[in-house]
């Protein structure tokens, strides 16, 4: 009896280690399970993280490539008409738009997706703007031509003209200096101033009053009928000119001179004989008095009296 009592025991104690190793089991096999469903579930995830971090690479190579060919169009320094102006700003407004969407730090597989739509996009209206632009370059190559042809028309145009008013001007040159007049003879006398409003001819210095200035014009018939001024130029015993005035200027021969005095004539162009008389305020001294005459930015001529 004792002894069967002592088998049921042993035989109650077996069973429950029994039950606990079941447990212990079923528990581990529980514990492998659920670890195995989260490695899966991490791998698989890091896996799509790394994804998406590889297509968020390659799209920002791509809006580099089509920022850069925007700004190989705009170093080219093309004039771009307003239509093409616009084109280019909505194209980078939209590659702003796509940086800052990507430069968020948690981007779904949607939003990845949405910005290779856009991108997509981007190229084609890149791509049609691109042929814009080569042909505005294309158009503005063929001006450019025309106009250097242009250019090379009125560079030879202006050079005929050039040439046209160079001759023109040696023409009318050579004209004017034919037209100048010329006295046919000229001569100079001392004169004496007496009672009566009479004057002598005289010859020694100290009783000349006056300078007496005789000449005729030849006839020319390129010449203009009309008032002359007639500039005098004298020269005194010491070669020094005679002026009263450092303004009394004039031109002849292109040239700037000094005169002693200037009158005006009546010319008919019929060879009329003139006369001018000039009084200087000194004394006038023993030597030779050279007169000149000049006309038309021109010499008429010249002639020397000599006073005892």
């Amino acid at each position: 009896m004792e002894t069967e009592l002592i088998k049921g025991n042993k035989q109650e104690e077996i069973k429950k280690n029994t039950s606990k190793v079941y447990f212990f089991i079923i528990a581990i096999a529980a514990l492998v399970v659920t670890n195995v469903y989260f490695y899966v579930k991490f791998k698989s995830s890091g896996e799509k993280v790394y994804a998406l971090t590889v297509e968020k690479e390659n799209l920002e190579v791509e809006i580099d490539r089509i920022e850069a060919e925007l700004d190989k169009m705009k170093i080219e320094n093309i004039q771009l008409s307003p239509p093409l102006i616009e084109k280019e700003q909505n194209a980078r407004k939209k590659i702003i738009d796509l940086r800052t969407k990507l430069a968020q730090k948690q981007l779904s597989q949607s939003d990845i997706d949405h910005a290779q739509s856009t991108i997509t996009s981007l190229k084609s209206e890149v791509a049609y703007f691109s042929l814009d632009v080569n042909r505005l370059i294309q158009e503005n190559k063929i001006l450019a031509e025309k106009n250097s042809l242009l250019q090379k028309e009125v560079s030879a145009s202006s050079t005929k003209i050039s040439n046209l008013e160079s001759s023109n001007t040696n023409l009318a040159s050579k004209v004017n200096v034919a037209a100048a007049i010329k006295v046919s003879n000229i001569a100079v006398y001392g004169l004496q101033e007496k009672r009566n409003d009479k004057v002598e001819v005289e010859e020694r210095a100290k009783r000349v009053d006056k300078l007496s200035i005789n000449f005729n014009i030849a006839d020319n018939t390129l010449a203009k009928v009309g008032k002359k001024d007639i500039f005098v130029r004298i020269i005194d015993p010491q070669g020094n000119l005679i002026i009263n005035q450092d303004d009394n200027t004039f031109y002849a021969h292109s040239e700037k001179l000094q005169y002693t005095f200037k009158s005006t004539i009546d010319f008919t162009n019929h060879g009329e004989e003139y006369s001018l008389y000039w009084k200087d305020d000194k004394k006038f001294t023993k030597g030779a008095y050279t007169v000149l005459l000049y006309a038309d930015n021109a010499i008429m001529g010249r002639s020397t009296v000599v006073l005892k």
